[in-house]
């Protein structure tokens, strides 16, 4: 995959709005596979929203979003299982991961299916990240500091044309927001892929190709 376009955008819960002001709502906007991105946005404008678009995991907007060309609302199942399984890794703002698991289970699930990073890469991102002391910790037990650096783990356990991390270091300090931002850079580096950060303040320290007003 090489653009996800949006063509005349726009939440469902928005259409009754009189004016909206945004680079993305109600425009059309490209993003291209390889560059850096960054949307910032206040509480409420729908970024997280845009991310379940995109992503296939809502449908409530009006307007267009192609991949590559093609309308997604035309999608099969199976085609969502490629794209989210070899094209699209999302970083949901409320990550997603299962309480009840260990970190390194949080992970595994997601490799499993992949077969992408090695045990011992992923120890290495663990150790890099200053969490390797909760392998095997129950993810219900652990900070939500520490649950964003496991589910931004578990989202490098995949190929990818393009990553989308949604508020990724809301409760991290900056020495983590660095280390993640290195590992993020060489991960994509490697694969070609785009990176598409969601903000609404602190962001990841990237030098971004275009910054987007949401």
């Amino acid at each position: 995959m090489n653009t996800i376009e949006l063509q005349q955008t726009l939440p469902e819960v928005f259409a009754g709005r009189d004016s909206i002001v945004s680079d993305i709502w109600h425009k059309q906007v490209a993003l291209q596979r390889g560059k850096t991105y960054l949307i910032e946005a206040a509480s409420g404008t729908g970024k997280s929203s845009l991310c379940s678009f995109i992503y296939g995991y809502r449908r409530d907007y009006q307007g267009i979003i192609c991949f590559d060309g093609e309308n997604i609302r035309n999608y099969s199942v199976s085609q969502w299982v490629a794209v989210r399984k070899r094209s699209i890794s999302m970083l949901f703002q409320e990550l997603r991961l299962f309480g009840e698991l260990t970190a390194w289970e949080n992970v595994q699930l997601k490799n499993t299916l992949t077969g992408y990073a090695d045990k011992k890469q992923i120890r290495q991102w663990f150790e890099a990240l200053g969490i390797s002391d909760k392998w095997n910790e129950r993810i219900d037990k652990m900070s939500f500091g520490q649950q964003q650096r496991v589910a931004f783990i578990r989202a490098l356990c995949q190929p990818f044309d393009f990553i989308f991390l949604d508020e990724p270091i809301s409760h991290l300090d900056d020495g983590n927001s660095r280390i993640m931002s290195e590992i993020l850079i060489e991960e994509t580096k490697k694969q070609g892929a785009g990176i598409v950060v969601t903000s609404i303040g602190k962001h990841l320290p990237l030098n971004y190709d275009r910054i987007i007003s949401l």
